[in-house]
């Protein structure tokens, strides 16, 4: 695949590290454990964004666009990405941010990826959990126009064929790392949402005919949902790169079993995988996506679908600053301390 004929902003940190956990490894007595950093790819602490608005930017700076606009719920990874992007190429950003969680904690409607937001230069404005955001911000773009300003609108998670081709250079970038090294990878695991990162990745590597399953965590839709949107994408995203046809619907597997009480609600099982990743191999998690993908990951291996003597790759999507809108769920775990 030549990606090269697709417009590009370069500003991602790429390659993003493969790293061996060892000691994860060891704790869950499974299978070889390896992790794909994508939460160390730049910009606002990173994540897996990033190599998304690398191609959706190019494309809102080819358009001629001055502002850009996109939305997301409101500890959205996404929209801080967006608008750390927006900040260094000099465009105006506006973020509609829904409140899915119900939550009235002022940490979480103010701290972590919020703050960050409206540090980079944001404006933001907030809608009611359920409501169509797409309309919400062709209604807001509209209002722009009028005034005059040239927009772009990007879809919530930078989730469509555009976007998705970050994903793809991820499957082409990790192939390669595990190439130069003997590394046989017999499963990839990554948190699903907005469906982009896994639509690409499994469209890239069936592009290249890597022969490793995929496998992505649901953090707020059914299965079936899941699939059909992953699938969805990839049909697109694979057409748009010339090669239609390479995706077949079995290619897309999607677990949803871990998304709990809804969106963005943490189970117990994601505040473990949680604890477990910092005390372990000193990586943060998030609790809404990269956390409930750790959690089945840890739960896979347990119950002995991912063996011993295999190699797991764990795709982290980063998202680390929405901890800091979390701090009440971990409250518990800090009472009857002492120094």
């Amino acid at each position: 695949m030549h990606l090269a004929r697709f417009p590009r902003v370069f500003l991602a940190h790429l390659p993003t590290p493969l790293e061996r956990l060892d000691r994860l490894t060891k704790e869950l007595g499974g299978p070889e454990i390896w992790i794909k950093r994508d939460d160390c790819t730049g910009l606002s602490t990173g994540g897996n964004k990033t190599r998304k608005l690398e191609f959706l930017m190019a494309e809102a700076q080819v358009q001629g666009a001055d502002t850009v606009i996109t939305q997301g719920a409101t500890q959205s990874n996404h929209a801080r990405q967006t608008a750390a992007f927006a900040a260094k190429l000099g465009l105006a950003c506006h973020i509609l941010l829904e409140d899915r969680t119900g939550s009235n904690d002022p940490n979480y409607n103010a701290n972590g990826n919020v703050l960050l937001d409206h540090l980079h230069g944001a404006t933001t404005s907030k809608r009611a959990g359920g409501m169509d955001m797409a309309a919400e911000m062709e209604l807001v773009a509209q209002r722009l126009r009028n005034e005059g300003r040239k927009v772009y609108i990007i879809p919530g998670g930078g989730s469509n064929p555009t976007g998705a081709l970050g994903y793809v250079n991820c499957a082409f970038e990790l192939v390669s790392q595990a190439n130069d090294r003997g590394l046989v990878i017999d499963h990839i695991v990554t948190a699903t949402g907005s469906a982009g990162t896994q639509a690409g990745l499994v469209t890239g590597l069936k592009a290249i005919n890597a022969g490793i399953p995929l496998l992505g965590i649901g953090v707020r839709a059914p299965r079936e949902k899941q699939e059909e949107s992953v699938f969805n994408l990839a049909v697109r995203t694979a057409e748009k790169l010339g090669c239609p046809s390479v995706v077949t619907r079995g290619d897309v597997v999607a677990d949803s079993s871990y998304v709990g009480a809804g969106y963005g609600i943490p189970r117990d099982d994601t505040l473990e995988a949680i604890r477990l990743f910092a005390q372990l191999e000193g990586i943060l998690l998030d609790p809404v996506y990269s956390g409930k993908g750790a959690a089945g990951l840890i739960d896979y291996i347990r119950k002995g679908r991912f063996k011993k003597g295999e190699r797991v790759v764990f795709l982290h999507t980063g998202g680390s600053a929405a901890l800091f809108g979390y701090d009440a769920i971990f409250s518990e775990q800090r009472k009857g301390l002492t120094v």
